[in-house]
């Protein structure tokens, strides 16, 4: 239940600002609500707590816009998630955006300066964070709380909610570390007051952010105990996961064996893969168990321009239908580049085993009824075959309509002169004989011997049977006619196992594949099948050779594009500007997992999953391939193949040893964590984010892309913050 959603609405009024000489002064005026006032009211500690959680989603008190936190800055781009979306995203291969708002595209280009008004906006939101959790820590102290005469169930929970700020200033430092470095340090411990905050360095910081989650950690709920939307344990070690990840870009200390030690937590406190991957997406999202700390969202009680608003419907324009994503409209902005869609193989299809050919056998020619032309001999297609050459010929024949009519020629022939026919419907063939009739349609296996100048006709059904199939080897999958292919098919899921085909649900007619060579004998080997997930078997029975093929139909499900009436390739600096230039990602929708729309249509009730479990996944296996001590490659496999086999809805995209590589992690991790904030800080962990190793179009303001300076790889702090405050010193090269 979104629980929380409601209460971040509740806490107006409450100002707060480290400019105040002293927040416990109690106002003159009975109408103010200041700090020194506000917790007489003993349910206003789980108002600021909201608050506090409330800053992530939501940048005033009103919605979407009003009663803005911070001054001066637009509530729409100024808003937490949608400036670390900015950050983290369009300045990488997946995304751009064709706006020209100010300096946007400066973040595709990797050509920013300090005085960009949009960094100076995600930054000032970090440094809103911040002071608003030391204000929370501080008037929470047990000192606080004795002389409020606070006790008993309420002041557990305050503990439990001290930890819960906690985390949030870590994730917020967190940001601050990745994104800035080096940047302004305060803490609950520093004095209310006009003070000039000391700035410090990526290897302070690194400790501290550490030194908070290790504390907490047993302090914070225990995973999945807490309200929905609200951090726990499993948060706490996805944030220490993170932090270990990176280490070494921080602080150049390897860390992977803590971060794998991480990760194992999480993997191991029963958080599970949500089945289908597009449902992660989706406005029902909060009813995953695989989200472990999300940003909230709801359409009627966290409403603005930024945060899930901006992402969905950001990238919807052109042709695409935004009602199929569940708003009003599209604002034609975000799409990604071609670099993306690339590492989705474009053939979705994978053929395991193809026809046999066949061999020019002997064959004799039925024609009849059923074909186009009625009784076109000269149509050879329609033949029986002798594989042994002994005058014996056979195959199948699929009869649409009631009382078809055919003959046998020994060669073929337009005038249809010399047919076989029979005349008594004995089974015997006469030289001009009648037309044999069979009465009902279906499936016909017939045979042809012209040693004594007989033939028999069967009608059967064909079947798929083995323990690769649900029902095993006493329960028949049938296969259907499909006329326009001119095969018997099914499309089924297949588990790792053997398969064999039957006629009529019964074993004296099989057919299996001895020697895989696509070729079936009658009483073969079984067909083994190695990769689970969906199939379509065709199997063709026209002419002995019979052949079969088994096409996999499971493919990657995650890539999510919009593709009508858009473009792949963005040709030219003025292509940017037109949103059918780029295809668009449609991951994120105001529907929910059963259709229905979102509360609202303007506003959607999607949660953003900051952290969920196929992350955790792909961390360990990175951390492993490393260095990390403490478990094998093959555990790294195991943990990639966790996710890939819920994209491919089986295992038939699983990788192996050999397959494994970083560069492959990196691959991997764009395929199912697009557009959720992780980009940059991977590609700077993996050295592709500014050097020529890795290129995409318009990386450095080209259409081919090309390296930038690797000052890049950090944001510079706001020059406004540096002129305001004499203590910090600029980043290297700004």
């Amino acid at each position: 239940m979104k629980k929380l959603k409601a209460l971040i609405i509740i806490i107006t009024g409450l100002a707060l600002s480290s400019c105040f000489k002293d927040l416990d002064t109690v106002p003159l005026d009975p109408n103010l609500v200041t700090s020194g006032t506000v917790f007489n009211d003993e349910t206003s500690y789980k108002k600021f707590l909201a608050k506090l959680y409330a800053g992530f989603a939501v940048s005033g008190q009103e919605g979407p816009s009003g009663q803005a936190d911070i001054s001066g800055i637009d509530e729409g781009f100024g808003q937490y998630l949608r400036g670390y979306w900015y950050h983290q995203e369009l300045s990488t291969d997946e995304a751009l955006i064709g706006w020209n708002d100010q300096t946007i595209y400066d973040f595709h280009d990797q050509d920013w300066t300090p005085s960009d008004g949009f960094i100076f906006a995600f930054y000032s939101r970090v440094f809103y964070q911040i002071p608003l959790v030391n204000e929370f820590l501080r008037e929470t102290t047990d000192e606080k709380l004795d002389g409020r005469g606070v006790s008993g169930t309420l002041r557990q929970e305050i503990a439990d909610y001290r930890a819960e700020a906690r985390f949030i200033r870590a994730l917020s430092y967190w940001h601050a570390l990745d994104i800035f470095r080096n940047v302004p340090f305060v803490t609950e411990a520093d004095k209310v007051g006009s003070f000039f905050p000391v700035q410090t360095n990526a290897n302070d910081l690194f400790k501290y952010i550490e030194a908070e989650l290790l504390d907490i950690e047993s302090k914070i709920k225990a995973p999945r105990t807490n309200e929905y939307g609200r951090a726990d344990r499993g948060a706490v070690w996805m944030l220490l996961a993170k932090l270990y990840l990176n280490a070494e870009v921080y602080t150049g200390q390897k860390k992977y064996t803590e971060c794998l030690a991480a990760c194992e937590k999480i993997l191991n406190a029963g958080y599970t893969l949500e089945p289908k991957y597009a449902n992660l997406f989706l406005a029902d999202n909060h009813l995953s168990k695989e989200i472990i700390f999300p940003v909230t969202f709801d359409g009627l009680n966290t409403r603005t321009w930024g945060g899930m608003t901006f992402i969905i419907r950001a990238g919807i324009g052109g042709a695409i239908n935004p009602l199929e994503s569940g708003v009003s409209s599209g604002w034609g902005g975000s799409r990604c580049t071609k670099q993306l869609v690339e590492k989705f193989p474009a053939d979705l299809t994978g053929i395991v085993t193809d026809f046999n050919p066949g061999k020019n056998y002997p064959k004799v020619y039925i024609p009849g009824s059923f074909q186009a032309i009625p009784f076109n001999g000269s149509d050879t297609k329609n033949a029986l075959t002798s594989s042994k050459s002994n005058k014996i010929y056979e195959g199948y024949r699929y009869f649409a309509a009631a009382n078809t009519e055919f003959v046998v020629l020994r060669n073929p022939s337009s005038t249809l002169g010399g047919k076989l026919g029979d005349n008594e419907g004995d089974g015997k063939l006469e030289t001009n004989g009648a037309n044999i009739k069979v009465s009902e349609p279906g499936l016909y296996y017939i045979k042809v011997d012209l040693n004594n100048n007989t033939y028999a006709i069967e009608k059967q059904t064909w079947s798929v049977v083995g323990d690769a199939t649900a029902g095993g080897w006493n329960n028949d999958t049938p296969l259907t006619w499909n006329a326009e292919l001119g095969y018997l098919t099914a499309k089924v899921d297949l588990n790792a196992g053997a398969i064999k085909f039957r006629a009529n649900n019964d074993w004296a007619i099989n057919l299996g594949d001895t020697g895989a060579d696509g070729i079936l004998e009658a009483g073969g080997d079984n067909i083994m099948i190695t990769k689970s997930g969906g199939y379509e078997i065709r199997l063709d029975l026209e002419n002995p050779d019979y052949t079969y093929q088994l096409r996999l139909t499971s493919f990657d499900q995650r890539g999510i594009f919009g593709t009508k009436g858009q473009k792949l390739d963005i040709d030219t600096r003025e292509d940017i500007a037109v949103f059918t230039n780029g295809y668009a990602v449609l991951k994120f929708k105001n529907i929910t997992s059963d259709g229905r729309t979102g509360s609202n249509v303007d506003f959607p009730d999607t949660d953003f999953p900051m952290f969920r479990l196929a992350d955790a996944y792909l961390m360990a296996a990175e951390a492993i391939l490393r260095g990390a001590s403490g478990a094998s490659k093959a555990k790294a496999v195991e943990y990639v193949n966790a996710v890939r086999t819920r994209a491919f809805t089986g295992t038939a995209g699983n990788v192996t040893e050999s397959e494994l590589t970083l560069d492959f992690i990196l691959d991997e991790r764009a395929r199912e964590l697009y557009w959720e904030c992780h980009r940059r800080t991977d590609l700077v962990r993996f050295n592709k984010f500014t050097t020529g190793d890795y290129l995409w179009a318009w990386k450095g303001g080209v259409s081919q892309g090309q390296p930038v300076d690797p000052k890049y790889n950090v944001y510079p702090i706001p020059s406004a913050d540096i002129s305001a405050n004499p203590n910090l010193k600029q980043n290297p090269g700004y």
